[in-house]
């Protein structure tokens, strides 16, 4: 029997605040794909930046294991290129396609597609018709397919309507921000309208029982408190999966899971040896085996975005550790992209509001990560605990962390981290 193609769908900052999870965001065709196959409600990134998290997923390891500690449009890269998930594929036998979006390195040649798709740019109504075309084109099977959408990032589309809508939990209730989030929601249906066509020419094509679709995003929104930040705000993503190995059913998969975990989970599916530099578990005995858990920890990251913000974090089923490094205790404001919502923010005072060096929350009573108790006697052991847990999780993973600040390598651009906007000059490092 021919192995399963793969088609990977990923979308550009927009966490879980799409319909499937609940949230009065219309995404019907994402819908449809969650009620068809697996939906994992508590699936995490690795980083929530751009190009660390697509870097973790497609590696299989954490950002600073695979290099990718900063933007690749910035000039970050990978330590190697060999170790993308396109290359191990077509190693495999697999034909390896990328249209749209990839945002790991400025050539995706390097990275192991054997097609590049030509289009004009990066948004759902181009990438959708292209990527049909090649599903309806009886493509060599089996195959890797993966399509990337330039939606929800910034800036969205405007005239959404904003009398009805319910902005992000990390953000007040205030017109201008009702307005941005009317116009994510309006971004969202341009997505979900390109993931539907994908999806249509699969069927029409008569390949979907043989596809394992995957969708997934690289992080949360692009507001304040999300995007580039280690709350489940900024680290929580979207996953459903659909296709062979038991995806199937409308089921809903309430384990921790990390964007890690795709990787040795395509192996154990396809069966072939890991690599031995996978650091993820294989979802599939949550789906196979009615196995609860397959890790007890998810971990998290950000050195670079457009600024040098180093942090990192341990999230377990009820706690969520956060530490931050070096002396700078100010918000980052480069670090989050320029919007309404971060324009109201700022002229509250949000520059201003300091950020501690650490932070522990019981997310069972604080599920918005709001309330601080590093300083509570009662939570002394579990603090303790995932301090010593993230330690080890830095040692085993030998991140550069531990020996002090992580210079940007030569070449890059990185914005100063007293900056307001990621659009100011950039400083070029020799």
């Amino acid at each position: 029997m021919t192995p399963p193609n793969i088609v990977y769908l990923h979308s550009h900052d927009t966490g879980r605040w799409l319909q499937p999870y609940g949230y009065a965001v219309a995404t019907p065709n994402l819908q449809r794909l969650a009620e068809e196959g697996v939906l994992f409600r508590r699936a995490f990134c690795a980083a929530p930046t751009c190009s660390p998290s697509r870097a973790a997923l497609l590696t299989g390891q954490c950002a600073h294991a695979s290099g990718m500690i900063g933007l690749a449009h910035r000039g970050f890269r990978l330590r190697d290129e060999q170790q993308h998930l396109a290359y191990f594929l077509r190693d495999a036998g697999y034909t390896t396609v990328l249209c749209g979006m990839q945002h790991v390195t400025r050539d995706p040649h390097d990275t192991g597609y054997a097609h590049v798709l030509e289009i004009a740019n990066r948004s759902a109504a181009v990438v959708a018709p292209a990527a049909a075309d090649f599903l309806r084109s009886r493509p060599a099977a089996p195959f890797f397919l993966d399509v990337g959408f330039e939606e929800t990032h910034r800036d969205f589309p405007s005239g959404g309507d904003s009398r009805y809508v319910q902005p992000p939990r990390p953000l007040p209730d205030a017109p201008e921000i009702r307005q941005d989030t009317a116009d994510f929601i309006r971004s969202a249906h341009n997505l979900d309208l390109g993931i539907g066509q994908v999806l249509a020419a699969l069927e029409e094509s008569g390949l979907a029982d043989n596809t394992l679709v995957i969708y997934t995003t690289d992080h949360g929104p692009a507001f304040p408190g999300m995007k580039c930040t280690l709350t489940d705000h900024g680290i929580g993503v979207a996953l459903i999966l659909r296709g062979p190995g038991g995806f199937s059913g409308g089921q809903v998969c309430d384990a921790l899971v990390s964007h890690l975990d795709i990787y040795p989970t395509l192996c154990d599916l396809l069966s072939l040896e890991r690599p031995v530099w996978l650091e993820g578990h294989s979802i599939l005995p949550l789906v196979r085996d009615n196995t609860h858990a397959i890790r007890e920890a998810v971990f998290a990251e950000v050195t670079y975005h457009a600024a040098y913000e180093p942090q990192r974090a341990i999230r377990t089923d009820r706690y969520k550790y956060i530490r931050r490094y070096g002396e700078r205790r100010l918000p980052v404001l480069p670090n989050c992209d320029d919007s309404p919502s971060k324009d109201y923010w700022l002229r509250h005072g949000w520059a201003d509001r300091p950020i501690p060096e650490e932070r522990l929350f019981d997310l069972v009573f604080d599920p918005n990560e709001s309330g601080n108790l590093v300083a509570e006697p009662a939570y002394a052991e579990v603090l303790a605990d995932l301090r010593a847990r993230l330690t080890g999780w830095m040692e085993a993973t030998d991140d550069p962390l531990r020996h002090g600040p992580v210079p940007a390598p030569s070449g890059v651009q990185v914005n100063d981290p007293a900056g307001r906007s990621p659009r100011e000059p950039a400083i070029l490092v020799q």
